[in-house]
C-alpha cells in the first residue's frame, strides 16, 4: 500500500505546478496593450516568467498498478517539489504573433516499508517537460482591447522513476515514461477600463495523443509602464491521456500570478 502511495504522491503533482500548458499565452495576456519597445523592423518582444499555484484532482496510474484517484491542494504537491522552472515568450508583428512556452518541474517523495524484507525504503521521482509553440491572429482590435484566434502545438514528456534502498531489491530502479503531443485551437483577449487595469483571460481546446486537452484562464492585470506590467488570475486545465498502464486524467485549477517584460 505505501508503494502505491509513494508512485502516487510523487506523480500526482507531476504536471500540476507548473504543468501545465497552455501559458504560451501568458505572453500578450499578461501585458497586451503595454505598447512594448518596437525594433526598427516592426517587430516587438515580451518575455514572462508566471507561477501557477494549482491544486490536482483526477486518477493518475503507472507501472502497470491500478489506477490511483488523487485530490490534491496545491500544498500538498508543494512538499514534495524539489525544481520548477517556467519561461514563456512572444514575438508580435502587426495582427500576426508567434508565441512558445518551456516547463520543467521535478518532485520526489520517499517512504518506508512495514518490514523491510523486500525493500527498506522506496523513492519515488517525476519529472515533467511541457513545451509548446503556437502563433495567433488579432480578428478584432479596438481601442480599448482586442480578440485574438490562436493554434499550438504542445508537447508532453513525464518521467516517472522507482528505486528500491536495502533489503532484497536494494539498488534496484524502475523507469515509466510517456510522450506525447496534442494541437489546440482557441481565443484571448483582453479589454481596458482604465490606461493601467484591464481584464485578460483565454480559452483553448485540442486533443492528439490525449484524449482532450484543455484550458481557460481569467485575470485582471496592471500596466506599470510601457516595460513591466504584472497580473493575478484563476486557471484550470484538463488532460485526458492515457496508454497502457500510463494514465493521466486529470483537471488542475488554482490562482495564477505573472510578470511581463517588454523589449
Amino acid at each position: 500500500m505505501k508503494y502505491r502511495l509513494a508512485c502516487a504522491a510523487a506523480f500526482l503533482g507531476a504536471m500540476t505546478v507548473f504543468s501545465s500548458a497552455n501559458a504560451a499565452d501568458m505572453a500578450p495576456a499578461l501585458a497586451p496593450e503595454a505598447k512594448p519597445v518596437e525594433t526598427q523592423s516592426g517587430w516587438t518582444f515580451t518575455v514572462a516568467p508566471y507561477f501557477w499555484a494549482a491544486g490536482m484532482s483526477g486518477d493518475v496510474g503507472v507501472f502497470g498498478l491500478p489506477q490511483v484517484h488523487v485530490d490534491a491542494s496545491f500544498s500538498d504537491i508543494l512538499s514534495n517539489l524539489d525544481f520548477a522552472a517556467m519561461v514563456i515568450g512572444e514575438a508580435s508583428y502587426e495582427r500576426y504573433s508567434v508565441f512558445s512556452d518551456i516547463i520543467y518541474t521535478k518532485l520526489s517523495n520517499d517512504a518506508t516499508t512495514p518490514a523491510g524484507v523486500v525493500a527498506n525504503s522506496i523513492g519515488v521521482t517525476s519529472k515533467t517537460f511541457a513545451g509548446t509553440l503556437g502563433a495567433g491572429y488579432t480578428v478584432i482590435d479596438g481601442a480599448n482591447g482586442h480578440l485574438d484566434v490562436v493554434g499550438a502545438v504542445r508537447l508532453w514528456s513525464a518521467d516517472t522513476e522507482i528505486s528500491f534502498s536495502g533489503g532484497l531489491l536494494g539498488g534496484v530502479q524502475r523507469e515509466d515514461r510517456a510522450t506525447w503531443a496534442d494541437a489546440l485551437a482557441g481565443v484571448k483577449g483582453n479589454y481596458f477600463f482604465t490606461p493601467n487595469v484591464y481584464l485578460t483571460g483565454w480559452a483553448m481546446a485540442g486533443a492528439g495523443g490525449a484524449d482532450l486537452d484543455w484550458d481557460v484562464m481569467a485575470g485582471l492585470g496592471y500596466k506599470f509602464n510601457d516595460k513591466v506590467s504584472a497580473i493575478a488570475g484563476y486557471r484550470a486545465l484538463g488532460v485526458d491521456y492515457s496508454n497502457d498502464s500510463f494514465v493521466f486524467d486529470v483537471v488542475e485549477q488554482g490562482p495564477m500570478f505573472g510578470v511581463a517584460i517588454h523589449f
